[in-house]
């Protein structure tokens, strides 16, 4: 293999790597996840430093997303299922249209009461601070305000919480 083919094959790997980079989120499992103040729909503030001592799930969504509305069908049960035992979702609206967030969340039968949008997109305060790129994204938090884990499967979040909620 020429030189040549080495060079391309040099770019086309930092290129993905790069790309990969720049669409991670910035917090990692076992960091403290950041406080931030979030309006929520019935016009109240939330501090996420308000929910410590409770297993939250902090998620970012689209209505226009075909994968978070899929998701959504495996959280509702799940906060159903642990709610009770100290289990949170804040959900965080990745949108453009707020008729269609709020009809979003009525059609997928979101019934926990933490519900935020920011209507600039990917370009909102709180995706730059995640640095969210893509979504669905979510952050698995324990009561002590650490990241347990990324972009879990609904699957996976389920089995997490079992084992720390049934102690």
């Amino acid at each position: 293999m020429g030189r040549r083919n080495w060079i391309y094959i040099a770019a086309a790997f930092f290129l993905a790597f790069a790309w990969y980079r720049y669409r991670t989120p910035r917090f990692r499992a076992g960091e403290k996840v950041p406080d931030i103040s979030l309006l929520t729909t019935n016009g109240q503030e939330l501090k996420l430093s308000s929910l410590e001592g409770k297993y939250v799930l902090l998620q970012f969504w689209g209505s226009w997303c075909g994968p978070c509305r899929r998701e959504n069908q495996e959280l509702v049960p799940l906060y159903q299922k642990y709610h009770e035992r100290g289990f949170e979702i804040v959900s965080i609206g990745i949108e453009s249209n707020v008729i269609n967030w709020q009809r979003a969340i009525q059609q997928d039968a979101m019934s926990w009461p933490y519900h935020t949008t920011d209507l600039n997109m990917f370009d909102g305060v709180t995706a730059r601070k995640f640095n969210i790129k893509s979504i669905p994204a979510t952050f698995l938090i324990n009561p002590a305000g650490i990241i347990m884990g990324v972009s879990l499967e609904p699957a996976e979040i389920e089995k997490r919480l079992a084992t720390a909620l049934t102690k």
